[in-house]
C-alpha cells in the first residue's frame, strides 16, 4: 500500500504552470492579430501561386509552338514571307507578355515568402519574450539540437544524448532525450531515456518535473539499470521539497526491491541518519546566587 502511495507521488508530480489571467488574455490577443497577419499573406502567397500554376502551361504551350514555328520554317517557302513575319512576331510577342507575368509572379512569390517566414520568426521571438526567459531557452535549446546530425540507430542516438548531458548541455540532453522516448517507445533504453530526463531536471533544481520522469522509471522499467538510482533521486527531490516522509518512504523502497544495488548502500545509510535521535538539548547552567 505505502508503495503504491508513493507511485501516486511520483507519477502524480507533473509540472505545472501557473501565468495570471491578465496577461493571458493580453498574449492570447497578440496571438490571434499575428496569426490572422500570417493567415493574409498566406492567402496571398496561395493565389500567387495559383495564377503561377494557370500561366505556367501557357508559356509552355508557347514556347511548344514557337519551336514548331521554328522547325516547320524551311518546309513553309509556299507561304509569302510577310505572313510567315507576321505570325512570327505575333508568336513572340505572346512569349514576352507570358515571359512578363511568370517573372512578375515569380517575384511576388519571392516577397510573399519572405515575409511571411520574417513574420512567423517575429511571431514566435514575442511569443517567447513573454512567456519568459526559460521559454527561450527552451527553443534555443530545440534550435540547437534540430542543428546536430541525427545518428541512425537508437543506442547512438541514446550515447549522443547522454554525451550532451555529460558536457553539461542539459537543455539540449532534453531534447534528444524526449525525442528518443518518441522515436524509440519500446527499445531496451527507454527507460534510462526517462531517467536521463529526470537528471536534466535534477540539474536545474526542477525537483517535481524530476520526480514525474523518476516515477515512470520506478514504474514501467523496474529493470532499467537507474531504476536504484531513480528512487534514490527521488528521496533527494522530496527532501528538497520539504517532504520527509516520502523521502524517506523511496529509501525505505529501494532497500526493499534492490538490496544488493550501490544505491541501496546509500539509502541505509541515510536511514539510519534519519533514525537517529537528536542528541538532547544541554541543560541551563545553574544561576548563581547573588551575594
Amino acid at each position: 500500500m505505502r508503495r503504491l502511495v508513493l507511485f501516486a507521488l511520483l507519477t502524480a508530480a507533473v509540472p505545472g504552470c501557473f501565468y495570471p489571467a491578465d496577461r493571458g488574455r493580453a498574449l492570447e490577443a497578440k496571438v490571434d492579430r499575428l496569426g490572422a497577419d500570417n493567415a493574409k499573406m498566406a492567402a496571398e502567397l496561395k493565389e500567387a501561386r495559383d495564377q503561377l500554376a494557370v500561366t505556367q502551361p501557357k508559356l509552355d504551350e508557347k514556347i511548344a509552338q514557337v519551336t514548331q514555328a521554328l522547325q516547320s520554317l524551311d518546309t513553309a517557302a509556299r507561304r509569302k514571307d510577310a505572313d510567315i513575319g507576321v505570325q512570327f512576331q505575333k508568336t513572340v510577342e505572346d512569349l514576352a507578355q507570358l515571359r512578363g507575368q511568370v517573372e512578375t509572379y515569380l517575384y511576388k512569390i519571392g516577397e510573399l515568402e519572405a515575409a511571411l517566414g520574417k513574420s512567423t520568426e517575429e511571431t514566435n521571438q514575442r511569443l517567447l519574450a513573454l512567456q519568459g526567459t526559460e521559454a527561450v531557452k527552451e527553443a534555443e535549446a530545440r534550435k540547437k539540437a534540430e542543428e546536430l546530425q541525427r545518428p541512425t540507430t537508437a543506442k547512438d542516438f541514446f550515447a549522443l544524448a547522454q554525451d550532451k548531458a555529460k558536457a553539461g548541455d542539459a537543455l539540449v540532453a532534453r531534447q534528444l532525450y524526449s525525442e528518443f522516448v518518441k522515436k524509440w517507445p519500446k527499445d531496451a533504453l527507454v527507460g534510462e531515456a526517462h531517467f536521463g530526463l529526470g537528471e536534466t531536471y535534477f540539474t536545474e533544481s526542477k525537483c517535481r518535473e524530476a520526480l514525474f520522469e523518476y516515477g515512470k522509471v520506478v514504474q514501467d522499467y523496474t529493470k532499467t539499470p537507474s531504476a536504484p538510482d531513480a528512487y534514490l533521486r527521488s528521496s533527494d527531490c522530496f527532501q528538497k521539497l520539504k517532504m520527509k516522509e516520502e523521502s524517506k518512504l523511496a529509501l525505505e523502497e529501494l532497500v526493499k526491491s534492490y538490496p544488493k544495488s550501490d544505491a541501496a548502500r546509500t539509502a541505509k545509510t541515510k536511514l539510519a541518519e534519519l533514525e537517529k535521535k537528536p542528541a538532547p538539548a544541554p541543560a541551563p547552567a545553574p544561576k548563581k546566587a547573588k551575594k
